[in-house]
């Protein structure tokens, strides 16, 4: 079940080489940790994950300053001030949004992302925060029912992409077995 480059190539053939790398080096040795340690937990993680950075090619939410003010006040995401909006748009495998999710994963992994929000997009912490995401939302026992549409839900709020995640989800089948 080793998750390594070559692995994560076939599942993704046009990722970021950093990327790739950054998720190889350290996914075997964190995921048992969070509960991501099964066929279906590791196949239903990256197949979301691959949706979530556009095929391993990104790990900050595309836009710029324009499209990111579409976050600002609102109090759901903890964008309480002025700019949180931008400052707080989506970053790593999972697109972590707003203030308080920067805050709330940083504290559990120890890292002060609410103030360095950037360290967000480095593999190795955003591979670290949608570990920790996973876990605290619960989400191996919709994977173990090998639910597409609610680990989506769980992972995104909604069916967004849900036809890619599925086709994802197909292939990573193909590929740990």
């Amino acid at each position: 079940m080793a998750v390594t480059e070559p692995k994560l190539r076939r599942l993704a053939p046009d990722g970021s080489a950093a990327i790739l790398a950054g998720i190889a080096r350290s996914f075997d040795r964190l995921a048992p940790g969070y509960g991501v340690a099964t066929r279906l937990r590791i196949c239903h993680f990256l197949a979301q994950a691959a949706h979530e950075t556009d095929a391993f090619r990104t790990l900050e939410e595309y836009g710029g300053p324009a499209y990111f003010i579409r976050h600002e006040g609102r109090r759901d995401l903890g964008n309480t001030q002025a700019g949180d909006g931008v400052r707080y748009h989506g970053r790593g495998i999972f697109q972590l949004t707003g203030r308080a999710n920067y805050r709330r994963f940083g504290q559990l992994l120890g890292i002060d992302l609410e103030a360095e929000p950037e360290h967000a997009k480095d593999p190795a912490i955003a591979l670290a925060v949608a570990f920790a995401y996973w876990h605290e939302r619960g989400i191996g026992a919709a994977a173990d029912a090998d639910d597409v549409e609610r680990v989506t839900k769980l992972i995104n709020g909604g069916r967004n992409g849900l036809a890619e995640r599925a086709r994802y989800l197909t292939l990573a089948k193909t590929i740990w077995t």
